[in-house]
């Protein structure tokens, strides 16, 4: 016979999908609340879009700093992402092989970078240095190796089986074979997982773009979208307010559409990310956390 749940345990369980449901809608409401203001033909609306009109969104596209912005954004976000998961894979393969001279020390010297920084004058003075300053290079170089993302490969990969290198290596494989053919297709979901990690911060990221980029033409979307947030109103009045409708109403461009569209344009891509990955991204990050 079941058992029936007891007064308290229901009201447990009610309460507990009351929170759950609202924890749900502060989480979606921002970008919700974005979306229709960036849509609306009047104030900002706080539950349903006031009129609509992509007017905004023609304006913004008028500007033509935006598609070259788009274009480096994009190609630092799908270079930098690419190398990066690539390079610090092979990093954490090689940490896991206890034959390599001074393992341990050199994995542990990754491992401090993650608590001590020079700081930013440090930091600006080595990459002015190495000659990244109006470099396109300066996107991708640093942030070639991610100590974290280095932790959770090595996590997975030393829970494989030594059987399937051992395999390898008996029938001639050598390192770069086994890590290619062998390590690199039984790890894809900690791929996806990093993945997924580097993208979004190549993709958000502007502050090397900011100190270290005066050149319009190495200018990223995030740049851009900091530039038209302090300048909205000026970006608005630029963008010939007054717009007449098919219905013979006049639809103002204001500073706050002008913010919520650039948000928008922003956001929407990297957001495309998450469904492919979406398959091995939480088996990739509970697996790399099993061990430490």
């Amino acid at each position: 016979m079941k058992n029936k749940n007891t007064i308290p345990e229901n009201a447990f369980d009610v309460i507990s999908f009351i929170l759950l449901i609202l924890f749900t809608f502060c989480c979606i409401y921002p970008f919700y609340y974005v979306i229709i203001g960036s849509v609306s033909s009047g104030p900002t609306p706080y539950f349903w879009p006031k009129g609509f009109n992509l007017l905004t969104y023609k304006s913004i596209f008028t500007q033509s700093d935006i598609y070259s912005a788009f274009f480096i954004s994009l190609s630092r976000t799908v270079t930098g992402t690419a190398l990066s998961v690539f390079f610090t894979s092979m990093l954490a393969y090689l940490a896991t092989k206890r034959e390599m001279w001074l393992r341990k020390v050199i994995y542990r010297y990754f491992l401090v970078t993650m608590y001590v920084s020079g700081g930013f004058i440090p930091w600006y003075i080595t990459m002015k240095a190495y000659g990244l300053k109006n470099n396109f290079f300066l996107y991708i170089i640093p942030g070639i190796i991610a100590v974290f993302n280095m932790i959770l490969v090595k996590t997975f990969i030393e829970s494989l089986p030594p059987s399937l290198e051992e395999s390898a290596d008996l029938d001639g494989a050598g390192f770069l074979s086994i890590f290619l053919y062998i390590i690199l297709p039984l790890i894809k979901p900690i791929l996806a997982t990093i993945t997924v990690f580097t993208a979004v911060f190549q993709w958000n990221t502007w502050i090397d773009n900011y100190f270290l980029v005066t050149a319009k033409n190495l200018q990223t979307l995030q740049l851009l979208l900091y530039n038209y947030l302090n300048q909205a109103q000026e970006l608005a009045n630029s963008m010939k307010n007054g717009y007449n409708t098919s219905g013979g109403l006049t639809v103002s461009i204001s500073a706050a559409s002008v913010q919520m569209t650039m948000i928008v344009i922003s956001v929407v891509p990297i957001m495309l990310v998450y469904p492919f990955a979406q398959k091995y991204f939480t088996k990739g990050i509970m697996l790399g956390a099993v061990k430490g």
